[in-house]
């Protein structure tokens, strides 16, 4: 089981973190977990049994609204 935080920009609301759940659950993923900070960096949790690429992850939350890493 791998399990990687990112801070995630641009999440405002709880739509926000049901559409992030929803768009990196398609992944294949165990489980995600968002701490939300409105405005600012919230926090995105993923579980997986396999590492999933940077790249993937930032390709899913920009599909689930523009979403970024905040890097």
């Amino acid at each position: 089981m791998t399990t990687t935080t990112y801070a995630v920009t641009g999440m405002t609301c709880e739509h926000c973190v049901n559409a992030v759940t929803s768009e990196l659950s398609g992944l294949g993923v165990s489980s995600v977990t968002v701490g939300l900070v409105p405005g600012g960096s919230s926090t995105v949790t993923i579980a997986s049994d396999v590492p999933l690429s940077p790249e993937a992850v930032a390709a899913a939350l920009d599909e689930a609204g523009g979403y970024q890493i905040d890097r």
